[in-house]
Formats: C-alpha cells, structure tokens, sequence
C-alpha cells in the first residue's frame, strides 16, 4: 500500500493505491471528497448511506493514479451534484471543484 501527497494545480490531495490480489484499489481524496476505482460501489453510497451526504465519483478501466485523475467519471453520487459533479467529467477536474 502506497500513501502519498499529490497536488493538483496548487492544491493538496491524497493518493491511495493498494495492491490486492488481480486488482488494485486507487483513491484520490481531500477533507471534501474522493474519486476512486470501479470497486467503488455509488449505488451504495446514494441509496443505503444517502443521509451521509458522501461526494464520491467512480471511474473504471483505471490502473494507476494518473489514469483516475485523466479518466471520465462513470459514476458519480447524487450528493456530488453540488459541487458541480456530473458523470463523464475528468476525475482531475471534479476534484478541483472540491478543492
């Protein structure tokens, strides 16, 4: 498992990759938000955890960090919506919008 700082246009985030069996987790997040790897389940998220409010974005064929942060986001929870959040958008600039 890897913990490291990145920056993305000045701003702070956290880039988590752990290496599990045929897989790999990968988060980048902030005190706001995350996107994650397609093991993120945002159904979950908008229907069993709604009343939490969790901005989160999924995108998947994602193998490193800078595939997360370069790929459209295929999911995305309702709760994201106000930050601007929409499925398709690059993982790099939703997370810019919670920066």
């Amino acid at each position: 498992m890897t913990v490291e700082p990145i920056f993305l246009e000045g701003k702070p985030f956290t880039a988590v990759t752990v290496k599990l069996p045929k897989t790999t987790l990968l988060v980048v997040s902030n005190d706001v938000g995350y996107i994650m790897c397609g093991a993120l389940d945002v159904d979950l998220l908008n229907e069993k955890l709604a009343d939490r409010n969790i901005i989160s974005g999924r995108a998947v064929g994602v193998k490193t960090i800078q595939q997360l942060l370069d790929a459209p986001l295929e999911k995305v929870t309702d709760a994201s919506a106000v930050y601007g959040w929409k499925t398709g958008m690059i993982g790099k600039d939703a997370l810019l919008l919670i920066a």
